[in-house]
């Protein structure tokens, strides 16, 4: 396992209490992550963004008053160091065309979510733009 200042810190996004705990126990069981916030909101996202100063930011789509599209344009304007993966329960063709310009670097369905796929993730952004750090695979 790698020392605690080497793991990519995640901060969890989604309105649903249900879906936050879930995507937390993701990242909590995943080597070389770590869960710093999870929060309900796109209001709340930008309220703590400096403060828990997340490098990887898990992003719902569909949220009352900031959707996750929105939330992401605005996480892109001020803070490039984030990355912002959406994450929906909704199939592709469901998914609002904004999701498209929103400025995140990847969608993902909820239910592929897992500790595997959260490392092979940040692996394929990190070799895309070279800028995330590389983590080792894990289970």
């Amino acid at each position: 396992m790698t020392a605690a200042d080497d793991r990519v810190r995640v901060l969890v996004v989604d309105d649903s209490p249900e879906a936050r705990a879930a995507i937390g126990n993701v990242v909590a069981h995943t080597p070389g992550f770590e869960l710093v916030g999870s929060v309900a909101s796109g209001e709340e996202t930008i309220e703590t963004l400096s403060s828990l100063d997340p490098e990887l930011v898990l992003l719902d789509v569909r949220m009352p008053g900031l959707n996750g599209p929105q939330t992401s344009r605005l996480i892109r304007a001020r803070r490039a160091r984030s990355v912002v993966v959406l994450v929906s329960a909704l199939s592709r063709p469901e998914l609002p065309d904004s999701v498209e310009e929103c400025g995140a670097a990847a969608i993902l369905h909820k239910c592929e979510l897992s500790p595997r796929r959260l490392v092979t993730l940040w692996q394929d952004l990190h070799s895309q733009h070279a800028g995330p750090k590389a983590v080792a695979a894990g289970s």
